[in-house]
C-alpha cells in the first residue's frame, strides 16, 4: 500500500463504524481526504479496533510524520539563562524528545471537535487512535475527571517523541486569580516531577492554558519559566526542557524571559 491506499482504506473502515455515514461520498482531493480522515479519528469514541486497522493507521501516520520532518530537540540552541532550557517555535508533534506535554481537558480523552486547532486535537490526531483508548483506560481506572494541575503519562504511539504527559490547566473565565496562577504552576511542576520520576531526560512544554482556556499569555510565560527554573535549581535529573510556542507573539514573550 502507498499513502493514498492507506488513507482510503482507513476512511472506508471508519465510515463503516458509523451507520449514519455509510453513504458518504469520499472526496477525490488528497487534502479533503486528509481532513475527512482526521475528522473521523477525532470523533471516534475510545472503542476497540482491529489489529489490521491499527497496523495500516500506524504505517500511514508514521509516513506522514516523516514527510513533515522530525526536529531533534538535542540539536536546538540552548537559552542564555540556562543551558538546559530551549525556546523553539514550531509544531510540537514533529519534535524528537523524551516527552511532550499535552494541554488536556478534564475528561483527558482528547478533543472530539473535528479538525479543531487546539494542541490536544493535534497531538491525538498525529499519535493515533491508541492514544484515546489508553487515556480512556486510565480515566476509567481513576473513576473521576482529572483535577487541574496534575499530570498523567502515556506512550506517544506514532509521534516522534517517546511519551505524552497530559495535564489540565486552569480555565480563566473573567479575572485572573492567585488560584489560577498556583494551578498553572502546579501543571508545570507535576509534569517535571513525573518526567523525572520516570527517568526521562528531556521534555517539551506547549503553552498550557493560553489558548481555549484564556490564561493571559505574558503571565503564563512568567509562571512557566519561573516554575521550571525553580525545579531545575534543586533537581538535576532533567537535562533539557523545551518551551515550545506556535505563535510569534508567544515567541517574543519567552525570548524576553529566556534571554
Amino acid at each position: 500500500m502507498n499513502q493514498d491506499d492507506r488513507r482510503e482504506y482507513l476512511i472506508g473502515e471508519l465510515l463503516k463504524e458509523e451507520p449514519q455515514y455509510a453513504r458518504m461520498r469520499v472526496p477525490e482531493n488528497e487534502g479533503e481526504q486528509k481532513r475527512l480522515l482526521r475528522s473521523l479519528m477525532n470523533i471516534r469514541p475510545p472503542r476497540p479496533v482491529s489489529d489490521k486497522v491499527l497496523e495500516i493507521q500506524d504505517e500511514y501516520l508514521r509516513e506522514e510524520v516523516a514527510a513533515r520532518g522530525i526536529i531533534d530537540s538535542a540539536a536546538l540552541p540552548a537559552s542564555a539563562l540556562d543551558s538546559r532550557l530551549v525556546l523553539w517555535r514550531g509544531d510540537i508533534t514533529t519534535l524528537k524528545v523524551d516527552a511532550i506535554v499535552n494541554a488536556a481537558n478534564s475528561a483527558l480523552r482528547g478533543c472530539f471537535v473535528p479538525c479543531h486547532s487546539c494542541v490536544d486535537n493535534i497531538i491525538h490526531s498525529v499519535s493515533g487512535m491508541q492514544l484515546r483508548m489508553e487515556c480512556d483506560r486510565l480515566m476509567n481506572e481513576q473513576g473521576y475527571d482529572e483535577p487541574t494541575g496534575r499530570a498523567k503519562i502515556t506512550p506517544a504511539y506514532n509521534l516522534p517523541c517517546r511519551f505524552v504527559l497530559h495535564t489540565v490547566g486552569p480555565i480563566v473565565a473573567g479575572t485572573l486569580t492567585k488560584t489560577h496562577c498556583r494551578q498553572l504552576a502546579d501543571c508545570y511542576r507535576s509534569c517535571l516531577e513525573l518526567a523525572a520520576d520516570k527517568g526521562l531526560k528531556s521534555i517539551a512544554f506547549c503553552c498550557i492554558s493560553t489558548g481555549e482556556f484564556h490564561f493571559p499569555r505574558e503571565k503564563a510565560a512568567e509562571i512557566a519559566v519561573q516554575t521550571v527554573v525553580d525545579f531545575l535549581r534543586t533537581d538535576e535529573r532533567l537535562e533539557r526542557v523545551v518551551f515550545n510556542v506556535f505563535k510569534q507573539e508567544d515567541y517574543d514573550i519567552y525570548r524576553k524571559l529566556l534571554g
